[in-house]
C-alpha cells in the first residue's frame, strides 16, 4: 500500500493509462440522491452520471447514502468521493477514475442531514439500489407493517431507518414547503420496479395519512428500469493490484465486466440527465427487458451459484466451464425463452450468446456465494415466476425447479460440505428450524414454500413443490449428477 490515497489533489499525478474526469468537480452541484452505495451503483448509475457531468451536464453530481454501514463513506470521504473503477475482460484491464459522487451521507449517524439533503430544492432524482430484500415485503408481495423498522419510521418519522421513511418524511416536507416532487427510480431486480416500489410506499404513507398517500399516489413519478451489469466483490488483492497501478492507494475500488445495460421508462417530470447520449435506452416500457433480465441473466446466475456450490465451484466462469452446468444453462434458458413476450422486439438468442460470453470472462472470479445471499427475495422473479407461466401455458418446468431444489440443497450443506454461512439468507433461522426436523424431501420443499410465500394461491402450487422435491431428493441420495441424469444431461 501507498503513502498517499487517491484524491482530487493527486488524480492528475496518476499514469496516463488511468482515465480521470475532466471537469471541474468544484462546478457540480447535487441534483441526485442514491439510496444504498454499494459497488454496483458505483460500477453502473455512477459512471453513467459522470459521463454526463464530462460532457457539461453539472446539475447531476451524486450524494451517496448508506441506509446501514459507514463503510463506503470511511473509504471514499479521504478520496474526496473518487474511486477507480477497473473493467476487466479475459485478457485486459482497463482503469478510470469516477468523480460523480460528492459526498456520502450515513443515515444511522445522520439522519436529519439525509433528510436535508432529501428535501433540498436541487434533488431531482433519487435513485435506489438496496437489494431486494430491504424493500421489507411480507410474503403476499404488501408492505410488512410489523417489520420492527417499519414500526418505528411510523413513530419517528424524524429519524427514520428505512428508504420508505426517508422517501415519505421528504417528499412530505417538499410538499409543505411548495418544492416539486423528486423522481424516484429504482434500480433494484424488482418485477415492475418502479410500479412495486411505488405501491409500498404509498402502503407506507396511507399509515402516516391519507393526504399523504394521495399525493404519493398521484403526484410523484416512480419510472421502472432495468439494470445489468455483473460486479464482483473487490479483494484485497483487487485493492493492492490497483493501487500499485495507480502509484496511490484505493481503498475501494470496483471491479466489473465491460458489457453495461440500463433500460429505463421515460417519466422524469423534475428533469433528468441526457443518459442516452451513452448509451441508456429510454422506452415507453421496461416490461420485456426487466423480463428477459430476471429470467435469463439472474436466473442462469442463480442457476449457476447453487449448483456451482453444490458441485464445489467458487466461480461462475469455473461452473460455467463444467459441461453438465453449460448444458443445464442452454436447458434453463429453453425454458425460460417461452415465457417472455413474442412481439416485444427481444433478440433472445443474441442476449444468452452475450451471456455466456460473460459468464466465461475468466478475469471477474465471481464468486458463486456472493451471488447465492438472500434466494428466498431472489428466486420468486427470477425462477417461480417462469416456472408458473411455464404450466400455465401447459409445458413442465422441469430445469426451472432444480434451481429451487439446489437453493434449497445448498441452504442445508452450509456448515457441512459447505463453510458455515458460506452465503445468508432472510430465512436462515427458519431454515435452519427446518433441517433438524430431518423432514422428507416433499415435506422440506412444501415447507421452504410456505416460508417464502412462493407461488401462494397459485393454481401450479403443489406441481412445483412435487418437481422440486423430486429434484430435491435425487441432490440428497447422487448429487448434482444425479439429478442432472434425470434430465438427459451426462455429467463428466
Amino acid at each position: 500500500m501507498t503513502d498517499r490515497r487517491l484524491s482530487n489533489s493527486t488524480r492528475q499525478a496518476l499514469p496516463a493509462s488511468v482515465a480521470v474526469p475532466g471537469y471541474d468537480r468544484n462546478r457540480v452541484v447535487p441534483g441526485i440522491i442514491h439510496l444504498g452505495v454499494g459497488a454496483f451503483h458505483r460500477a453502473h448509475q455512477a459512471a453513467y452520471v459522470d459521463d454526463c457531468l464530462a460532457a457539461g451536464e453539472t446539475d447531476w453530481g451524486i450524494v451517496g447514502v448508506s441506509l446501514r454501514s459507514a463503510d463506503t463513506r470511511d473509504a471514499l470521504a479521504p478520496q474526496d468521493g473518487l474511486y477507480t473503477l477497473a473493467v476487466r475482460s479475459s485478457d485486459s484491464e482497463s482503469l478510470r477514475v469516477v468523480g460523480s459522487i460528492l459526498s456520502m451521507l450515513v443515515a444511522p449517524e445522520a439522519p436529519g442531514a439525509v433528510l436535508a439533503a432529501l428535501t433540498d430544492p436541487r434533488t431531482a432524482i433519487v435513485t435506489l439500489t438496496i437489494t431486494e430484500k430491504a424493500y421489507l415485503r411480507a410474503a403476499g408481495g404488501g408492505l410488512d407493517t410489523a417489520h420492527p423498522d417499519i414500526v418505528h419510521d411510523l413513530a419517528n418519522p424524524q429519524m427514520p431507518r428505512t428508504a420508505h421513511g426517508f422517501l415519505a418524511e421528504a417528499l412530505a416536507r417538499r410538499r409543505v414547503a411548495g418544492i416539486q416532487p423528486f423522481t424516484v427510480l429504482c434500480c433494484d431486480n424488482l418485477p415492475a420496479n418502479g410500479a412495486t416500489l411505488h405501491r409500498l410506499l404509498v402502503e407506507f404513507a396511507a399509515l402516516r395519512g391519507t393526504d399523504l398517500a394521495r399525493h404519493i399516489a398521484d403526484e410523484v413519478a416512480f419510472p421502472s428500469s432495468m439494470v445489468d451489469r455483473i460486479v464482483p466483490a473487490t479483494t484485497d488483492a483487487d485493492r493492492a493490484r490497483i493501487s500499485g497501478q495507480l502509484g496511490v492507494d484505493d481503498a475501494w475500488p470496483v471491479i466489473t465486466e465491460p458489457f453495461c445495460q440500463w433500460v429505463i421508462e421515460d417519466d422524469f417530470p423534475a428533469g433528468r440527465p441526457d443518459w442516452e447520449r451513452f448509451g441508456v435506452t429510454m422506452v415507453g416500457d421496461v416490461g420485456p427487458f426487466e423480463d428477459m433480465k430476471l429470467r435469463l441473466l439472474n436466473g442462469s446466475h442463480s442457476a449457476i451459484a447453487y449448483l456451482g456450490l453444490l458441485s464445489g465451484f467458487e466461480t461462475v466462469d469455473r461452473a460455467f466451464a463444467d459441461p453438465a452446468i453449460r448444458q443445464f444453462v442452454d436447458g434453463l434458458w429453453a425454458e425460460a425463452i417461452t415465457t417472455l413476450p413474442k412481439d416485444a422486439g427481444l433478440d433472445t438468442a443474441d442476449y444468452t450468446a452475450q451471456l455466456a460470453k460473460r459468464y466465461s470472462n475468466t478475469a471477474l472470479a465471481h464468486r458463486t456465494a456472493q451471488i447465492a445471499n438472500d434466494g428466498s427475495q431472489k428466486l420468486p422473479q427470477r425462477i417461480i415466476a417462469s416456472a408458473m407461466e411455464r404450466m400455465s401455458g401447459g409445458a413442465p418446468p422441469a430445469y426451472l425447479m432444480l434451481v429451487v431444489a439446489a437453493w434449497i440443497a445448498a441452504c442445508a450443506a452450509r456448515g457441512k460440505s459447505l463453510p458455515e454461512n458460506h452465503f445468508t439468507d432472510p430465512l436462515d433461522l427458519a431454515l435452519a428450524a427446518l433441517d433438524t426436523r430431518h423432514l422428507s424431501a416433499g415435506e422440506a420443499v412444501a415447507a421452504v414454500f410456505d416460508l417464502g410465500g412462493f407461488a401462494k394461491d397459485g393454481a401450479e402450487r403443489l406441481t412445483l413443490i412435487d418437481l422440486a422435491a423430486a429434484h430435491l431428493e435425487r441432490l440428497r441420495q447422487g448429487g448434482v449428477a444425479a439429478a442432472f441424469t434425470a434430465l438427459g444431461i451426462a455429467s463428466e
